[in-house]
């Protein structure tokens, strides 16, 4: 699709991932925290935390990250089974549209299938419309018998 591929990423693309997973933040509403960011992600990957895709385009020096998805392991108790938490997806403002979002929900669903899981789960604000509907069109339902409720520390 346009030159676009979709990879799982390493340490080695950190740097190019930096800058996405800060938007990403800033878009929900935190401050840019490029350090922040590059030691978050250091930690995921160095600890196996995580699994990352990345929409890619290009080679060598004219390689560029335009997207990224996050899933975080955990486990459905009822259903004794593992299961993936979708956690983040963020595509850069000026390539929504070109079906990346798409080729990473895709990317993130097989990789759940190929590890055996219950599948995806994810959370999302009620206003962000157009990922309501990404999700829908890519097959998530939308929970209307549970309630999430959260609680956090602050600061």
């Amino acid at each position: 699709m346009n030159g676009y591929r979709i990879e799982r990423a390493g340490l080695e693309d950190l740097e190019l991932l930096i800058p996405l997973f800060d938007g990403y933040r800033v878009f929900y509403g935190q401050d840019s925290d490029p350090g922040g960011a590059r030691f978050f992600l250091t930690e995921r990957l160095e600890l196996d935390e995580a699994v990352i895709f990345i929409a890619v385009e290009g080679e060598g020096a004219d390689r560029r990250v335009w997207g990224f998805t996050q899933l975080y392991p955990s486990f459905s108790s009822v259903s004794m089974q593992r299961l993936w938490i979708l956690n983040d997806l963020f595509v850069d403002a000026g390539r929504r549209g070109a079906g990346l979002g798409s080729m990473l929900l895709s990317a993130a669903r097989e990789w759940a299938r190929s590890t055996g899981t219950k599948g995806l789960t994810l959370t999302t604000m009620t206003d962000n419309t157009a990922a309501r509907r990404l999700y829908e069109a890519m097959g998530f339902i939308k929970d209307e018998e549970m309630v999430i409720y959260d609680l956090f520390f602050a600061k």
